[in-house]
């Protein structure tokens, strides 16, 4: 049953499914905090970092890959700090985890905004109230609640990564054994 994809077509399987888990892993907590903080926070600058947040759905994924590029190259200006370290996400699969996850972003802070807007705010003032500090009321109140939006969210985000392939093939090009 298992023999229409050949061992090559099975790597890339395999390859796909781990830039997107990782994607994901690493878009999920500045996503929940991004989601938090635009939909429970006052501050200037907010529609600025909203229009921000969702400009990978706007821009051509080929632009956002070569923007990574330009940043995060080995001579861009933090790829160039970033490689004196050691660590280096152009042309590897890490990059297409990194490029997958940027394109991905919007979707799962929205999903998670939209959770996060739902949950009345009454709710959180009690526990507040009732002595919770902000970091317990945000884990035992407003987490919980908002868990179906960041399943949602986490889900859209892996689904997006899957079928990602304009920024990531800017950023990370087509390397045998490596990024294909």
């Amino acid at each position: 049953m298992t023999d229409w994809l050949g061992p090559e077509e099975w790597r890339a399987v395999a390859l796909s499914l781990q830039v997107s888990f990782w994607a994901v892993l690493i878009s999920l907590p500045p996503g929940i905090f991004t989601a938090y903080a635009l939909a429970r926070w006052s501050f200037p600058g907010k529609q600025l970092l909203n229009g921000l947040v969702h400009l990978p759905l706007i821009l051509p994924p080929v632009v956002t890959g070569y923007l990574l590029l330009l940043t995060l190259g080995t001579r861009g200006p933090v790829g160039s700090i970033l490689s004196d370290w050691g660590i280096v996400f152009a042309f590897r699969w890490t990059g297409a985890a990194l490029a997958a996850g940027v394109m991905a972003f919007p979707l799962m802070v929205r999903a998670i905004r939209l959770s996060i807007e739902a949950i009345d705010p009454k709710l959180e003032q009690a526990s507040s109230t009732l002595g919770a500090s902000p970091p317990w009321v945000f884990l035992t109140v407003t987490l919980p609640m908002a868990l179906p939006g960041i399943i949602a969210g986490a889900i859209l985000a892996f689904a997006k990564a899957m079928g990602e392939f304009g920024a990531t093939i800017t950023f990370v090009s087509n390397i045998p054994g490596q990024t294909r």
